[in-house]
């Protein structure tokens, strides 16, 4: 009973080998190479697949989804004899898994050693400054001879990007200072560009404000003036209305003197020869006042007509 036993056991064991052998389970977005004693049979796609145990087996399993590959720093000489280090990066897409197998033994290595050949051909021909400024030129032409030589191992380059671009210390402390220079330079003609708006306002506002003045000043000046005159013209067409004669004027006359004579300042004055007419004619008509009816005592004395004023 045993050896049967043992037997059945074996047979158990085979068969679910068999079964694991035969049912492979092949995940999404992934593909695997059969081979039937060493040669290309098929590729399995995503899903439940079955192969002959024990005939067929799996070589390779292959990712299909984009990977992204990062190299390592590499040393570029550039057209004016600069070395400088480039960091590269790499999306790319496997589209055939037996060109992938069996058209290259290490598609990520061929990839790489391509990258840095094509790389330093590209910069080669160009020197440091056109270098640091033409990083999509240089990702163009890269990806147009990655995915141009790597279609044939089932292969496609979507994209390759330029991380970094180092150029030499001593370029680098150049290019900080040439930096640093043109942003005083900057700087310096925005504050002088700064100072000179400045005082052109000022000059603006200050030419405005000496107009708005003028004008203010002229303005005032001409209704002074206008007031003025009209208070003359409206002193003599009192004085014509009035009728004014000489005893009122000679009147006005000895009123004007205590005005004239006031003032410590006013040492020496010049009675005017309006002031000894209007004395006389004043005196005049004090003489010939009688509240009685009567004379003075003495034949009147003849008197001057004076002009009417105009």
């Amino acid at each position: 009973m045993q050896p049967i036993i043992i037997v059945l056991i074996i047979l158990v064991v085979l068969v679910f080998i068999a079964l694991i052998k035969t049912i492979q389970v092949i995940p999404q977005a992934s593909a695997a190479i059969v081979e039937r004693f060493g040669r290309y049979t098929r590729t399995l796609n995503a899903g439940l697949n079955i192969v002959v145990p024990f005939i067929d087996s799996i070589r390779n399993r292959i990712d299909l989804r984009e990977q992204v590959v990062p190299f390592p720093p590499q040393p570029v000489i550039t057209q004016d004899n600069l070395v400088v280090n480039i960091d590269t990066v790499i999306y790319y897409q496997v589209t055939d898994a037996r060109a992938a197998t069996y058209e290259v033994a290490s598609y990520i290595q061929a990839i790489e050693q391509l990258t840095v050949t094509t790389l330093r051909n590209i910069i080669g021909g160009m020197d440091l400054e056109r270098t640091l400024t033409s990083r999509e030129e240089i990702n163009a032409a890269l990806r147009g001879v990655l995915d141009e030589a790597t279609g044939k191992w089932g292969i496609r380059v979507n994209r390759v990007e330029l991380k970094a671009i180092e150029p030499p210390t001593s370029i680098q402390d150049s290019m900080e200072k040439q930096m640093r220079a043109d942003r005083d330079k900057r700087a310096a003609i925005l504050q002088a560009e700064g100072v000179r708006q400045s005082e052109i306002l000022r000059a603006e506002g200050e030419k405005q404000s000496a107009i708005l003045r003028a004008e203010g000043e002229a303005k005032a000046a001409a209704l002074r003036a206008e007031g003025e005159a009209q208070a003359i013209r409206t002193v003599f067409e009192s004085i014509h209305a009035g009728d004014p004669d000489q005893k009122l004027l000679s009147y006005q006359y000895l009123q004007m003197l205590p005005k004239i004579a006031e003032g410590d300042a006013n040492k020496l004055w010049i009675v005017p020869s309006e002031i000894g007419d209007a004395l006389k004619g004043l005196g005049g008509a004090l003489g010939n006042f009688n509240p009685m009816g009567g004379g003075s005592g003495g034949a009147p004395k003849e008197r001057r007509e004076q002009p009417p004023i105009d």
